[in-house]
């Protein structure tokens, strides 16, 4: 792949020197070739995303004072939850420009109970950054967020952030990348002191190193020539950069081997191919609570992410199941993906929308795919966190808000109706806990069930029902802090209080052993003769192999297809519901072995009706169990109270894994597995078995069968 030159020109401050400069912003709509970026920054929990995503913006000249997480005035994070919890919740999207290029960022939540935000992110960003704390290095949920990415084959570059953090390690971060990622890092920006004598960053290219004026805020960057007590290891660290890049890069291989240097625009060119190409992973380093390393990191961001032209086109499909490759052309046939459902006053609804292909325009008309319907583009906004700036058209690559498209979910496809093609959807977790609601006065029951629509609207992971034996209003989320935002959010947006009760886990149901059951029906005497026979069988896979159906029925049988679909169709239907309690069933393969139908033939009704028989048969004679989410735990605790925590855990039915010392020095991380069932409360006893000295992440690992006592039958 050949890529585009990096973009130059006045756009705010500086790369180097931080000093303002005048800008050029592009015409809206129009397209921008390789003067965009779409990024995304993704991290684990308190890594310093939002931190980072503040100094960019205030560095770009986006905005004008620094936003500050702890002072809940990050421009990134305006939900009241957001800044009373000092957390990003919901994505956000805005724009600023660097070196000419037009950078349009999403900031992701951290927190494993939001992960839908930064799957839908992903599914529509050109390049990420992944933000690692110094001293936590490869956490839970960087891990988590680094797969999504690596699944959506997204180009990355990673910031190690803290480094002024006590126990800083710069070198234990890149090992991790290769060790727990299977990343190959390229070091671009190698800290120059650490903790307290965090100093600022040796630029390995330029052979410069680049300090910070605090005077300044940070946006002044001074280079100098390296330090001679570092020039050493300077010349070091580039060679390995050569060398690594000579691997993943033929121009630099071919001039390494004839010992010819390259000019840095020439190894930045093999950088960003290396980069593009997910070969490598460049890497830098900085504190962006001190205003350090921040520079470099943009210049990164444009000289290694990719533009939209950069990438090869996206795949979709036709109405009749044919491939379609997609190209970000703005002068070809609309084709545009709904990642973001957010509802607005009046009850409106805001689409977020990425645009892979040709224009769109306020007042023109676009076909969901999905529904079959057309809707009419009422408003355009570029995205602007909380903001909304209106615009009349967007083009190829654009990343906008549109109101209009009524019947529009996340993951739907608009199109020009000249070519219908439909976009890869977006993949939506199941929720792993519940809790029952009603309001506390009954004439908003109206309002909290319009509410509670609203909210599943904006989020495939919430669910919410009516639970059919006591009447109560039943919500679904990823986590106990997601339920307890959406209920928050209930009185602050929609005025409805509610009373909330004990959480309770989404179970799922799987089976033990294979079995095979007949289904039938005969038409009761005195009516036309229908009867229908139905053989089913059903098994367990193994963990983590889903919902599979065959149909070994053959084409050629004596009666209509449509039977034989008819049948099979039930037997897809009526797979997801277990026999036990009715819960979504997981890991299970069922076939329709044969059908056979009475000497009068049969009807869709007489062969449903048998399959259903033969299935639900089927499935209680193969050993039906209960399954429960099972988290993954690391507990971070003073030596002196770990016997307490592994304790505890034993008492949750956790099991331990591993323990091994972390900085700061006395204290223990310890990693176990344990039920989620038996984890509500266990923060509050953390923190009295620590004395508030210690904590724990928590992130979803598997589904498991529930221990015996779980599963008898009332």
């Amino acid at each position: 792949m050949t890529a585009a030159p990096p973009p130059s020109g006045p756009s705010g401050p500086d790369a180097r020197t931080g000093k303002p400069r005048g800008r050029t912003p592009a015409k809206p709509g129009a397209s921008k070739g390789p003067g965009l970026r779409n990024i995304g920054i993704i991290a684990h929990i308190d890594a310093g995303k939002t931190t980072l995503t503040e100094r960019i913006l205030y560095y770009s000249g986006r905005t004008h004072k620094l936003g500050e997480v702890h002072d809940g005035e990050a421009v990134m994070d305006f939900m009241p939850e957001e800044q009373d919890r000092g957390i990003t919740i919901m994505s956000a999207v805005i724009s600023c420009e660097w070196r000419g290029a037009e950078v349009n960022i999403i900031d992701t939540p951290g927190h494993v109970d939001f992960t839908m935000e930064v799957e839908r992110s992903l599914r529509v960003l050109d390049g990420a950054v992944g933000v690692f704390c110094a001293v936590g290095g490869v956490q839970p949920q960087s891990e988590t967020v680094w797969r999504q990415a690596d699944r959506h084959r997204v180009p990355k570059l990673v910031f190690v952030n803290k480094m002024d953090r006590t126990g800083a390690d710069f070198d234990k971060v890149t090992g991790e990348l290769r060790t727990k990622l299977g990343a190959r890092p390229l070091v671009i920006t190698r800290p120059v002191g650490r903790e307290d004598g965090f100093l600022g960053v040796i630029d390995v290219l330029e052979r410069k190193f680049c300090a910070w004026s605090e005077d300044s805020l940070g946006a002044e960057m001074t280079l100098s020539t390296v330090p001679d007590d570092l020039a050493e290891d300077a010349e070091r660290e580039r060679r390995e950069l050569v060398e690594t890049l000579a691997d993943c890069d033929d121009e630099v291989m071919e001039a390494y081997l004839a010992d010819r240097e390259l000019e840095v625009p020439a190894l930045k060119a093999a950088i960003r191919r290396a980069t593009i190409a997910l070969k490598l992973v460049p890497v830098f380093a900085g504190a962006a609570l001190r205003n350090k390393g921040v520079q470099p990191l943009l210049d990164g961001v444009v000289d290694y992410l990719p533009a939209p032209s950069d990438l090869p086109p996206v795949e979709a499909h036709d109405p009749e199941g044919g491939r379609i490759l997609v190209s970000p052309d703005p002068d070809g046939p609309l084709a545009a993906l709904v990642f973001k459902i957010q509802m607005m006053e009046q009850g409106r609804k805001l689409s977020f929308v990425r645009v892979y292909s040709g224009e769109m325009r306020e007042g023109t008309e676009v076909y969901n795919v999905r529904m079959g319907r057309r809707d009419k583009i009422a408003r355009l906004f570029r995205l602007s966190a909380a903001r909304r700036d209106r615009t009349d058209r967007a083009s190829a690559g654009d990343l906008v808000g549109v109101v209009g498209l009524r019947s529009a979910a996340t993951g739907d496809t608009v199109c020009s109706e000249e070519r219908i093609v439909a976009l890869e959807s977006i993949r939506a977790a199941d929720p792993v806990i519940s809790v029952a609601v009603e309001p506390e006065s009954s004439a908003d029951g109206p309002r909290l069930m319009e509410a509670l629509s609203k909210m599943a609207e904006e989020d495939p992971t919430f669910h919410m029902k009516q639970d059919p034996d006591t009447g109560q209003t039943v919500i679904s989320g990823m986590g106990e802090l997601y339920l307890e935002v959406l209920v928050h959010r209930l009185g602050r947006e929609h005025g409805v209080q509610v009373l909330v009760g004990k959480p309770q886990v989404v179970h799922r149901e799987t089976l033990q052993k294979r079995a095979t059951a007949e289904g039938s029906f005969q038409r009761p005497a005195g009516a036309a003769a229908r009867a229908a026979r139905a053989t089913v069988t059903v098994g367990p896979l193994p963990r983590g192999g889903g919902l599979k159906t065959a149909c070994l029925v053959p084409d050629s049988s004596p009666w209509p297809k449509a039977l034989t679909d008819a049948a099979f169709d039930t037997l897809k239907d009526s797979l997801g519901t277990g026999p036990l309690l009715g819960y979504p069933m997981l890991d299970v393969e069922a076939t329709l072995d044969s059908l056979e139908l009475g000497e009068g033939g049969a009807d869709e009704p007489a062969v449903r009706i048998a399959a259903a028989q033969a299935l639900r048969t089927a499935l209680n004679g193969a050993g039906p169990v209960l399954m429960e989410p099972v988290m993954k735990l690391e507990v971070t605790c003073p030596d002196e109270s770990v016997g307490d925590v592994v304790g505890e855990l034993s008492v949750r039915h956790g099991r331990v894994g591993d323990m091994r010392p972390v900085p700061p020095a006395g204290f223990m991380l310890i990693s176990a597995s344990a039920p989620l069932s038996s984890l509500f409360g266990y923060s509050t006893a953390v923190r009295s078995q620590t004395q508030g000295r210690g904590s724990f992440l928590m992130t979803f690992d598997r589904y498991d069968v529930v221990e015996r006592r779980g599963q008898e039958r009332g």
